[in-house]
């Protein structure tokens, strides 16, 4: 997959050069290229944002450094173009299924007060955003996007069972994990995992996975009704 991160800030995605991401990158199971908008701006000391007609605080970020920096993209019909903002569709583990069987995503992130809406009409296909809550710019949500993403990608995790049988990949939370010691600071391991007994292990997980769910997150478990 490719993922073209378009940013004010691309300094802030060095992060997924680290740990998993970056031995996907490595291995070119996922290509990540991050552009600089600034690089775009026709104003000579790179602006890219101006107040907003109309009146209100804060600066909107100007349509021609953003066309500009769509417009040098290699766009396909397999291209998807996402903003990621507080308006969009809620990401959640069956969109980043969805979204992980693209062969292409262009991520948008916005900054100051927004972005103005003609680049966003002539560029994007749909709107993201990671949860009911605003952010100071869509560079942590595209970083979560691209995580959560990237998991789902083959080859990505060390076990293709991983993704399986992590929370949320069955309407529910995941069982707890324990490795050694056996006990630690006067709390020990449950018996049913040292027991060998790999039926008796999955019922006691199933049933924590659901005893977990009911406690933390009903509405999960209302989905399958």
């Amino acid at each position: 997959m490719k993922i073209d991160v378009l940013t004010l800030f691309p300094q802030m995605f060095s992060a997924l050069n680290e740990s998993i991401l970056g031995r996907a990158q490595s291995k070119n199971l996922i290509n990540i290229n991050v552009v600089n908008i600034r690089d775009f701006s026709a104003d000579k000391h790179k602006k890219c944002d101006d107040y907003t007609f109309g009146g209100g605080a804060g600066m909107v970020m100007m349509p021609q450094p953003v066309c500009d920096a769509f417009d040098s993209l290699d766009i396909t019909d397999d291209t998807l173009r996402i903003f990621m903002s507080p308006k969009g569709k809620k990401l959640d583990q069956q969109l980043v299924k969805e979204l992980s069987e693209k062969k292409h995503l262009v991520l948008l992130c916005g900054h100051y007060e927004g972005v103005d809406q003609r680049a966003l009409d002539l560029n994007i296909d749909m709107e993201i955003s990671i949860g009911d809550y605003v952010l100071t710019g869509g560079e942590l949500p595209a970083m979560v996007l691209i995580d959560a993403v990237s998991r789902h990608i083959p080859d990505v995790l060390g076990s293709s069972e991983s993704a399986k049988d992590e929370s949320f990949s069955d309407n529910m939370l995941e069982y707890p994990q324990y490795t050694r010691p056996q006990v630690f600071r006067g709390l020990e391991v449950p018996p049913v995992l040292l027991s060998g007994n790999h039926k008796k292990i999955d019922e006691w997980r199933g049933e924590q996975k659901k005893k977990i769910t009911l406690q933390n997150r009903p509405d999960l478990l209302k989905k399958e009704d």
